[in-house]
């Protein structure tokens, strides 16, 4: 059976990219298995080019087809912010409850009509040879006055679909996987992977 490498640590990414693509007849591995492999710097100023950074190193690493996703929430009022730095907005190692504590901070006062935003994921396969493919998936919602819902990670208690009247942490998995900007790249990479195997 053919192999991919997950380029991430992250249980919940891990998690929700397995369940995506479960219908693959492919063995997901992740960088749990290759625990000598050394952090990645995400230097890049745009997702494309984090997503294929982090594949590219775990690709040569492994020496097997990689899969790494860069994702990050872009609200409209801070005109894209936190993007790229989302993991990272309250700054090195912040926890999700400070990047939505410091998040909530800055849209204090802002009206829900103006709290606009949106998922955004890259998602690129890299192959030993350094074939390289990338897609995109968008999800748009709104930021919720404060955090609701158990579920999920990141700033999902934040991220309100006004269609469900939930935000993404009060979605089922199922629900999430429908809609969610990892799961429309995810659909895009289906193809992709089924004509490289």
């Amino acid at each position: 059976m053919k192999e991919i490498v997950l380029a991430t640590r992250n249980d919940n990414k891990i998690r929700e990219i397995k369940n995506l693509l479960k219908d693959i007849n492919i063995k997901f591995l992740s960088l749990r298995d290759f625990p000598s492999f050394p952090p990645v710097p995400e230097t890049a100023t745009s997702y494309t080019e984090n997503a294929q950074l982090k594949a590219s190193a775990v690709s040569k690493f492994t020496g097997k087809l990689a899969l790494a996703d860069d994702s990050g929430l872009e609200v409209d009022f801070l005109q894209g912010r936190p993007g790229v730095l989302s993991a990272r907005y309250a700054g090195e190692g912040a926890s999700d409850e400070e990047n939505n504590r410091k998040l909530l901070g800055e849209l204090r006062e802002v009206p829900m009509a103006l709290r606009g935003a949106a998922f955004r994921c890259v998602l690129a396969l890299v192959a030993p040879s350094n074939k390289k493919e990338t897609v995109e998936g968008e999800c748009r919602g709104v930021i919720a006055l404060e955090p609701r819902g158990e579920g999920g990670f990141g700033y999902d208690p934040l991220f309100y679909l006004p269609k469900f009247n939930k935000t993404f942490a009060e979605l089922s998995p199922e629900e999430k996987n429908q809609v969610s900007h990892r799961a429309q790249a995810a659909a895009k990479l289906r193809k992709i992977i089924t004509e490289y195997l």
